[in-house]
């Protein structure tokens, strides 16, 4: 398999997801959620101009590259011109809002002072194992390469040329392929087209489409070629409108945030940043159960990573908050209403990861944190509305306040067995029999980075929040009917706050420095301890232990380009990148204190290391100042979100 870690480009619809590289190569193609499947080992593209051999698009020397969005949109222009021929080709890629196919509008202009004749080659690799047998055939003038429960059709309105199904290495670098089968067992294929002669200064369009279906039924191919003649008469020029207009009626929508001003050096970027990130969450979410993946995928092979394109529960619930600043609260709903509900394990917690339809992901461990975020983030989102909308949804609070009372329970386990006051997790051994859950409730979870075992501030933070929203939850009830009767358990939550603070000061604390600690097994300074500042305000920002802890992480974790690691001995990837995460969320410490300043430096730090098209990434290159590592994060554009965010929710 080819490697190719970085997403450059994302676009698509609420069900199809597509990226590219930054030369316009066609990387990825996720369908029907964006988490599953994922079919293209690779897709290259190349023209045979005269006598020549293939020039690929996306890596002949003598080409030169210019890649941007359609303003305000999820149409993706890359201009590619061959300084060799002088012929200059637009590729237009989009994904039409109501239809389940990429559309590739190929614009060839002929500069040069000859005449050119250009034949179009398409190379397809699909992913195929032992429980996943791809084949292919041509049929109906279109490339279907298929599997038992999909099929992937590439065509266009204009004839093959010529094709070859076998053996495509052998001859694809000459530009001239042949077959004489129509049908093969192979999953490598190409297709060319010719597009003609054409003469200096003369131009010609010219679409391809790639389409997928689900093979429901036994004999599938009629219904195929149905649907793939009704694409053929796109006009796709037409289309491709229509779905600049939607993205650009969605981001007026949605572009509610009220931005202060940063001056004219920075507030393009801003929009920039914060325009791409409205249409970059809609292609995240799964719309029918309101699941969120972290990223689309990046590392297919798990070569650097554990792979992204999950939902992680306490990841989901950052970026539903950012949802919620951009209003797109019918999202944010649906993962609480929806995904929540049916991922929460029966003794109230949530586990690592799942699918977005809901089903169980791989997982290596158990984040404490995953299952109190959950309760922070909902009586969150119901504030938020609250705040934007005007109105109380109770039936919100209502409908989930036996999931949120059902997290608490087990919340208050862990701190029991953290405590030794586990005398009561035998009863609950007994209704949960199938599994020993003693083992459950041991204290050795996993921090939010996934790499360290123990006890966490982070984690405990989070506790003390969801303890605290389970509080003002039950307020909300009575602040609603003052004829309310609280819980007989409601005075157990002010206590159990009490029990996580002074187990963090006992504990977690740094007595000499009065600084506090990531963990109970070290001193390396870790900048997740901010998350005891916000978002779960177990601190308040001008304590002294947090005035202290931020000095320490200045000395331990700042970069001298104003980047913060995410912590001391970091080893993943080389643990040499600042993250913007860790960045914003010294960026919202210092908001807090009204320290303008250094919150505008570090904001100005992710602003700068944004990509040209405006995504944010995981990492970034402290020496080259640019991304590195997971082009397209939810959480980082979720924190962006949040930063812009926090002046208005003062």
């Amino acid at each position: 398999m080819r490697k190719k870690y970085f997403n450059d480009a994302i676009i698509g619809n609420r069900k199809m997801l597509a990226s590219f590289s930054d030369k316009g190569e066609l990387l990825r193609l996720s369908y029907p959620t964006p988490d599953y499947l994922q079919f293209i080992e690779y897709y290259d593209t190349g023209v045979k101009i005269n006598d020549s051999n293939l020039l690929h698009l996306s890596g002949d020397i003598n080409n030169v590259y210019k890649q941007y969005y359609s303003t305000d949109t999820n149409v993706l222009n890359t201009e590619i011109e061959n300084t060799y021929f002088n012929l200059s080709m637009k590729q237009e890629d989009f994904i039409p809002i109501k239809e389940e196919v990429l559309v590739r509008r190929y614009t060839f202009t002929n500069y040069s002072k000859i005449d050119l004749d250009i034949k179009f080659l398409i190379n397809s690799k699909l992913f195929s194992n032992l429980n996943n047998m791809v084949g292919a055939r041509i049929c109906d003038n279109a490339m279907i390469q298929y599997c038992h429960e999909f099929a992937m059709a590439t065509f266009s309105n204009m004839p093959i040329y010529s094709y070859q199904l076998n053996n495509v290495d052998e001859s694809i670098e000459s530009g001239v392929i042949h077959d004489k089968d129509y049908i093969a067992m192979s999953n490598h294929s190409a297709i060319a087209y010719d597009i003609g002669v054409l003469k200096p200064r003369e131009s010609r369009v010219f679409n391809i489409y790639i389409y997928i279906n689900k093979n429901y039924k036994v004999d599938v191919l009629d219904d195929l070629i149905k649907e793939m003649d009704r694409i053929k008469n796109f006009n796709s020029l037409k289309l491709m409108m229509e779905t600049k207009n939607y993205w650009r009626k969605y981001v007026d929508k949605h572009n509610v945030l009220k931005v202060k001003d940063y001056g004219p050096q920075y507030n393009g970027i801003i929009q920039k940043i914060l325009r791409r990130t409205i249409l970059l969450f809609p292609l995240l979410v799964n719309e029918q159960t309101g699941g969120i993946i972290a990223a689309l995928e990046v590392d297919e092979d798990k070569d650097l990573c554990g792979r992204y394109a999950y939902c992680w529960p306490r990841d989901a619930v950052t970026i539903s908050q950012a949802l919620d600043m951009v209003g797109m609260y019918k999202d944010a709903d649906n993962f609480y209403n929806i995904f929540l509900k049916k991922t929460q394990s029966q003794n109230g917690m949530w586990e690592q990861r799942f699918y977005t339809d809901g089903r169980l992901a791989p997982c290596w461990g158990y984040q404490i944190d995953e299952t109190a975020s959950v309760v922070t983030g909902l009586y969150q989102h119901f504030k938020i509305k609250e705040f934007r909308l005007k109105q109380r949804d109770m039936d919100f609070l209502k409908n989930n306040l036996s999931m949120c009372e059902n997290a608490v329970e087990f919340l208050k386990q862990y701190i029991d067995n953290i405590l030794g006051r586990d005398e009561s997790i035998s009863t609950l051994d007994q209704k949960y029999s199938y599994l020993d859950r003693k083992q459950i409730y041991k204290h050795m979870s996993y921090d939010l980075w996934e790499m360290n075992e123990g006890i966490h501030t982070y984690s405990l933070s989070a506790i003390y929040s969801a303890f605290e929203s389970m509080e003002l939850i039950y307020k909300e009830f009575q602040k609603e009917n003052k004829k309310y009767k609280l819980p007989k358990n409601f005075s157990e939550l002010s206590e159990y706050k009490k029990l996580v603070k002074d187990y963090i000061l006992e504990n977690l604390c740094n007595k000499d420095q009065n600084t506090l600690k990531r963990n109970t097994k070290d001193d390396y300074m870790d900048i997740s301890i901010m998350g005891a500042v916000t978002p779960f305000k177990v601190f308040s920002p001008n304590d002294k232990i947090i005035q202290n802890t931020v000095q320490k992480l200045n000395l331990t974790l700042r970069t001298y380009t104003s980047g913060y690691l995410r912590f001391e001995n970091d080893n993943y990837l080389g643990g040499k990148n600042p993250w913007p995460i860790a960045t914003l969320w010294m960026c919202m410490y210092y908001k807090m204190i009204g320290a303008n300043e250094e919150a505008d430096e570090c904001f100005k730090f992710v602003l700068n290391t944004a990509t040209n098209l405006g995504l944010l990434a995981e990492q970034v290159d402290n020496e080259k100042m640019k991304s590195n590592w997971v082009i397209g994060l939810g959480w980082s554009h979720a924190m962006f979100i949040l930063t812009l965010g926090l002046d208005e929710l003062k």
